[in-house]
Order: structure tokens, then C-alpha cells, then sequence
């Protein structure tokens, strides 16, 4: 798989490097991601071609696109980081360089990873559960990122903090309802009320391009890790910006955190993006699925 702008030279230059191993490369690149997801549905259901490895030449975006049909299959997936975010790269060691990521895919090494779902009304509509690999982001997060979706300027990461700064100058917290099931530290049923900012679903540590908004998430611990960024001033949401984009663990008395296997969040208005991608809106329910995934992996 390949993805858009710098996702289409990656992936070329992924095939080339495939190639001269003598492996044999199938490009899928859809015009959409419903077109995307359908090709590689296709890809898997073909019992004479079906594939050894799923490799996602992009960002989390176009790998959150995969794992919507690849889940389940039992077929690795591969990276070959070539998008604006690469958290789940990132998170798993997967070089940057796509000759060196390439050749983490050659040598097989898999490790199995959780997944995260999310059920909302729009899942529940379509087809079911929303898989994610990284964080869902609900309330201002999620925002930010469908802000930053928009944005053609300017790149990288950078464009997450401007989408930020945007956002800021509209609402900001708003009432939250946080139950918890399966969590090592609170009794099932545990509901937490308060007026919030922002609420992060975890199953990595980073999100938009290694903003550590889950310090303590683990890949394969078959939990979930929830922050609660609780209600404060702009001036003070602004001070906090810039340490989240440079990956410092923030410390905070409005920050709270959880983990949990089950978690549902309820909020008026707040939308929730996954890995990134639009997951509709609150309320919804967030379950982890321990080694949903094997990944080639260093």
C-alpha cells in the first residue's frame, strides 16, 4: 500500500528496494480511503495471490485504513514511515529511512500488537467497530486533527501546533462522563464526571507526530490508557502546547490518568478521531483487543 504527496515516493522507492531482493510487490493505491480499503479487501479474499505481508508506505492514516480489513486476517503488516505522524513507527522502532525500514520487512521478525476499537452511533452504522493502532483523540485533540487535516501548510508536525493554536480560540471544556471496566486500579463500573478539555484514548504513547499525550501506554499490555486533559484557561492551555509538541511528558494538576480494557467517554458535540481518522462522535465505547496484530518489527 502507498499513500499520497510523500507516501507515493516512499512507496516507489519501497517497491524498488522489494524488488531487487526478488520479492514480488503488488501496489495497491486507491483514489479514496474507501477505495483503499476495498483493494486491499480484495487483496486478502484472493486465495491464489493472497499476500505474505501488508505493507503500509505512509502515516498512521493510511495504516489505520489498512488495519479496517486486515485485523483478524492473521497477515503481518509492514511500515515504511511516509506520513506526516508515523506514531506507530515510532512507538515500534521502525526506522524513518525507508531502505533501512524496508529491510526490517525482509527479515520477518513479528511482534503481535493490541489494537483499540471504537463503537460509536457512525460505526454502529456502517460496519461495526473502528480498529485504531495509536490514540483516539475526543473533544479539542480531535479538532485539532481534523483542523490539521485541512491545512496544506505547514508541514510535518508543526502543522498539528498550528491547527492547535486555531482551535484554542473556540470552546473549550465541556462536560465529560468516564466509565471504566477492566481497570487494574478501579472497581468496574468506576464513572468519573467533570468538565474537560480533551480526552485521549491510547494504545501508544504519541499522537500527531510524537506529542506524548499517553506517557505510560504499552503496545501489548492489553490495556488502554486514558488522559483527561481537565478544564483550564487558554493561557494556560497555551503555556502547555508547546511541551506537548516536543514530546514532554506533561505534569499538570488538571491532567488525570487512567487504564482500562473497556472505556466508554460521553460528551455533547465532542467528536473522536482514530489514528488520525474520523471515528464520528461521542458518546463511545473504547475496548482493547490484546495481539489483534502482528507487525514486522526490528
Amino acid at each position: 500500500m502507498s499513500g499520497h504527496g510523500r507516501g507515493l515516493e516512499v512507496g516507489a522507492a519501497a517497491i524498488a528496494r522489494f524488488t531487487t531482493h526478488g520479492v514480488r510487490v503488488r501496489e495497491l493505491c486507491g483514489t479514496s480511503a474507501a477505495d483503499t480499503a476495498r483493494l486491499v479487501r480484495e487483496a486478502l479474499a484472493d486465495p491464489e495471490h493472497r499476500p505474505d505481508a501488508v505493507v503500509s508506505a505512509g502515516g498512521d492514516g493510511l495504516t489505520c485504513v489498512v488495519l479496517q480489513e486486515l485485523a483478524g486476517t492473521g497477515v503481518p503488516l509492514g511500515l515504511v514511515p511516509g506520513g506526516t505522524g508515523n506514531d506507530l513507527a515510532r512507538q515500534l522502532g521502525i526506522p524513518d529511512a525507508t531502505d533501512a525500514a524496508v529491510d526490517v520487512v525482509l527479515a520477518g521478525k513479528t511482534q503481535d500488537i493490541d489494537l483499540g476499537t471504537v463503537e460509536t452511533a457512525a460505526t454502529a452504522a456502517d460496519s461495526g467497530p473502528f480498529w485504531f493502532a495509536t490514540v483516539t483523540g475526543t473533544g479539542l485533540d480531535a479538532r485539532v486533527t481534523l483542523r490539521a487535516n485541512e491545512l496544506r501548510w505547514p508541514k510535518g508536525p508543526m502543522r498539528y501546533t498550528f491547527a492547535a493554536l486555531i482551535e484554542l480560540f473556540n470552546g473549550l471544556a465541556v462536560p465529560y462522563r468516564i466509565e471504566l471496566t477492566g481497570s487494574p486500579d478501579h472497581p468496574d463500573g468506576t464513572v468519573v464526571e467533570l468538565d474537560a478539555i480533551m480526552v485521549a484514548v491510547g494504545n501508544t504513547k504519541t499522537y500527531g507526530g510524537g506529542m506524548l499525550i499517553c506517557p505510560d501506554a504499552v503496545v501489548d499490555d492489553g490495556m488502554l490508557d486514558l488522559t483527561v486533559v481537565g478544564a483550564m484557561s487558554r493561557l494556560a492551555m497555551l503555556k502547555m502546547l508547546p511541551s506537548l509538541s516536543s514530546g514532554k511528558r506533561i505534569d499538570h494538576p488538571a491532567v488525570s490518568q487512567y487504564r482500562a480494557a473497556t472505556i466508554t467517554l460521553s460528551a455533547s458535540g465532542a467528536p473522536a478521531t482514530a489514528d488520525g481518522e474520523p471515528a464520528g462522535m461521542l458518546p463511545a465505547t473504547f475496548r482493547a483487543v490484546p495481539g489483534a496484530q502482528a507487525v514486522l518489527v526490528p
